[in-house]
C-alpha cells in the first residue's frame, strides 16, 4: 500500500549498517556513508535515452518517497509507483496516494532493492542498491539517477565488464581500474550525474547481475586505487590491446579543447607485452606485426587478430554514408557534408602511427579529393564493414590495384578490440590465470609507475575535513602512510582498527620534513582495515593550513617478475 504520512507506520528508527542505509543517509541526512557515494545515470533498456517523462518504480522492500529530502510517503513492497513529469512538477501515483511534488524526488527501499518496471539488464529485471533520485531537465524531462556507494556500484560493474572466467586476480585488477574510472572519470557525463550505466562510461547492470567471484574481487580490493604523483590515474581499459598498448595522447583528444593528439599521461604510455618488441610506428613494422600472431598476453581474445575487406565500390558507398556523421566530430578535414559525393577512390593512406601501430592520422584519397582523418574512434566508425565499426585502429590497409593502377579493393589486417590504452582485459585474464600474476603486478604492467593506495585525503581546519576515515583491504600486513606535510603539522593521530596511535612528525634543519613515510605494518591485518586520521594542530585557531596523506600498500616482491 501507499499512503501519505503520518497515516502509515513510520520508517523503522533503526537503520542497519548496509549500503541501502548508507545511501539513504547520504541522500536524506547528509551523513557519511561507508564509502564514497557516486551518481549513475540510468538509461532505458537499450540505452537509447537518459531522459524520461513517465516511469514506474518499485522497491522489493518497504519503499520511501522524499520530496527534496522530506519524507512524504511510505509504500509497501513491490507496489508500483508511477511518476510523470510536466510543467515543473512530478506527479506521484500509487494505491491510496497521489500528489504533485516540486522535487527533486528521492526514493529508497529499506531492506530491499529498487527497480524500474520493464527495465532489463542482461535479459533480467534490473534491480539496484542505493537510492534513486529524479532530477529535472530544461525540456520537460527528468533523469533517473542511482545514488550508490562505490563498493556496491562496482559489484554491478565488474562481472559485466569482464567475464568471471578470467579469474580472481584479473577481476581484482578490473575492480581497481573500475574504481579509479568512476572516482576520476575523463569527463562528467551530465550536471545531474557522474557517469552513465553503458559503454559510454563503464557497463553497470546493477544488483541482479552480481557474481560471487567478482563480488570477492571487489571485497578484496576495497578502497584500493591506482595513483600517480598524488592523483588518481585515469584508468583507461579496453577488451584487447592486440599485444601492444598505445599512449593516451595518440588515442584521445583533450576533453575540453578537443585538441588531438592530446597531452601525454605518463602512466598511459605505449607498451608491448613482450620485452624487446620494437615500436610499430612504420608501415613495414605494423604490417609484419598485424599480419602475424606473435606471443602476447591477450592472444586468447577472438579479436587478437582479424581481417576485413571491401571492393572499391563498397568502400566508396560506405564512406559516403559515414563521412558526414564523423565530420561532425571535427576530426575530418575538410568536412564532408550530407549529400556530398566522393569521386572514385584511389588510395587509403596512413600518414602517422603510434608506437602500437595504431593509426593517428590517415588520408582518404580519390581521383580529385583528399580527406585527412584523425583519431582512432573516428577511423573505426568511418571504415565500417557490413555496418560494423572496425574493432580497433591497429590496422594495416592493403590497397589492391588492377593492371592500370586503379583501386579495386582494400584489405584490412588488424589486431585488438577497443582503444587499446591502459589495461587489456583479455591480457589481464591471461596474466592472472595462466602466468599466475597478482592483481597489483597486472595493474603495474598496464599503468606505468603507479602506486596502489587509498585515495589521497586532505586534513584541514575545515569542519568537514578535520577527520578523514577510510577502509581498505590489505592482501598482506604491510602498509605505510605517505604524508605531504607542507605546512608543518607537528603530530598525527591515526586510529587503526580501533587502536589509536600518535606519531610525531620528523624534523630536519629547516623545520618539519615535508615528505614523510610512516610504516604501519604492525598495526594492520590481512583483510579489511579501517583507519581514521586527525591532528591536534587542526583544532587550534593558530594553525589554518592542513596536511595531505594516503595509505600505500607495500608490495611483496616476486622474483620471477620481469618488466
Amino acid at each position: 500500500m501507499c499512503t501519505a504520512l503520518p497515516v502509515c507506520c513510520q520508517i523503522l528508527p533503526y537503520i542497519p549498517e548496509t549500503t541501502l542505509a548508507a545511501a539513504r543517509q547520504a541522500v536524506v541526512k547528509g551523513e557519511n556513508p561507508t564509502s564514497e557515494v557516486i551518481r549513475v545515470g540510468i538509461g532505458t533498456t537499450n540505452f537509447g535515452t537518459y531522459q524520461y517523462n513517465d516511469i514506474t518504480i518499485f522497491g522489493t522492500g518497504d519503499t520511501q518517497i522524499y520530496d527534496n529530502k522530506m519524507l512524504v510517503a511510505n509504500v509497501g513492497a513491490n507496489q508500483s509507483i508511477r511518476i510523470t513529469y510536466k510543467g515543473g512538477y512530478f506527479t506521484i501515483s500509487c494505491p491510496q496516494y497521489s500528489e504533485k511534488l516540486a522535487g527533486p524526488v528521492q526514493i529508497t527501499s529499506n531492506y530491499g532493492l529498487l527497480g524500474v518496471t520493464g527495465l532489463k539488464r542482461a535479459g533480467k529485471q534490473a534491480l539496484y542498491h542505493g537510492a534513486f533520485e529524479l532530477l529535472k531537465n530544461n525540456d520537460n524531462t527528468f533523469n533517473l539517477v542511482n545514488m550508490i556507494e562505490v563498493e556496491e556500484y562496482l559489484k554491478g560493474v565488474v562481472p559485466n565488464e569482464m567475464p568471471v572466467s578470467f579469474g580472481l586476480e584479473a577481476l581484482k585488477a578490473q575492480s581497481v581500474a573500475a574504481r579509479n574510472y568512476v572516482l576520476s572519470p575523463r569527463t562528467k557525463a551530465s550536471p545531474n550525474y557522474d557517469v552513465v550505466d553503458s559503454v559510454a562510461s563503464q557497463v553497470y547492470f546493477g544488483a541482479n547481475t552480481e557474481k560471487p567471484l567478482s563480488n570477492q574481487a571487489v571485497k578484496e580490493t576495497e578502497g584500493v586505487v591506482a595513483i600517480y604523483n598524488w592523483d588518481l590515474i585515469l584508468a583507461q581499459y579496453s577488451s584487447t590491446a592486440g599485444g601492444y598498448t598505445e599512449s593516451y595522447s595518440n588515442a584521445f583528444s583533450d576533453p575540453v579543447t578537443k585538441a588531438f593528439p592530446s597531452s601525454e599521461k605518463p602512466y598511459l604510455k605505449a607498451k608491448p607485452d613482450i620485452i624487446g618488441q620494437e615500436p610499430l610506428n612504420t608501415e613495414e613494422k605494423a604490417s609484419v606485426y598485424y599480419k602475424s600472431k606473435p606471443d602476447a598476453y591477450d592472444v586468447r581474445s577472438p579479436y587478437f587478430r582479424w581481417e576485413r575487406k571491401w571492393t572499391a565500390e563498397e568502400l566508396k558507398n560506405t564512406l559516403e554514408t559515414t563521412l558526414p556523421a564523423q565530420s561532425a566530430t571535427g576530426f575530418i578535414k575538410p568536412a564532408f557534408k550530407k549529400g556530398d559525393k566522393l569521386d572514385d577512390l584511389a588510395e587509403i593512406k596512413v600518414l602517422k602511427r603510434g608506437d602500437s601501430g595504431k593509426i593517428v592520422e590517415m588520408e582518404i584519397v580519390t581521383r580529385s579529393q583528399t580527406y585527412k582523418v584523425f583519431k582512432e574512434l573516428v577511423i573505426r566508425r568511418l571504415m565500417t564493414n557490413n555496418g560494423k565499426a572496425l574493432p580497433s585502429a591497429n590496422v594495416v590497409f592493403d590497397n589492391i590495384l588492377d593492371e592500370n593502377g586503379n583501386l579495386t579493393g582494400v584489405y584490412a589486417y588488424g589486431g585488438g578490440f577497443g582503444h587499446g590504452v591502459g589495461l587489456s582485459q583479455y591480457g589481464a585474464g591471461f596474466m592472472g590465470s595462466e602466468l599466475h600474476k597478482s592483481y597489483d603486478k597486472i595493474l603495474q604492467h598496464y599503468y606505468s609507475g603507479v602506486t596502489l593506495a587509498t585515495k589521497p585525503v586532505i586534513l584541514s581546519t575545515n569542519a568537514s575535513q578535520i577527520i578523514a576515515e577510510q577502509s581498505f583491504y590489505a592482501p598482506q600486513n604491510q602498509a605505510k602512510i605517505i604524508i605531504d606535510n607542507k605546512f608543518g603539522v607537528s603530530k598525527l593521530i591515526v586510529d587503526i582498527n580501533g587502536k589509536e596511535q600518535l606519531f610525531d612528525m620528523p624534523k630536519d634543519l629547516f623545520g618539519y620534513k615535508r615528505n614523510v613515510e610512516i610504516d604501519i605494518s604492525k598495526h594492520i591485518k590481512i583483510g579489511r582495515n579501517t583507519i581514521k586520521f586527525s591532528s591536534p594542530d587542526l583544532e587550534t585557531s593558530a594553525f589554518n593550513k592542513g596536511v595531505r596523506l594516503y595509505v600505500e600498500l607495500v608490495e611483496k616482491r616476486d622474483n620471477d617478475w620481469i618488466e
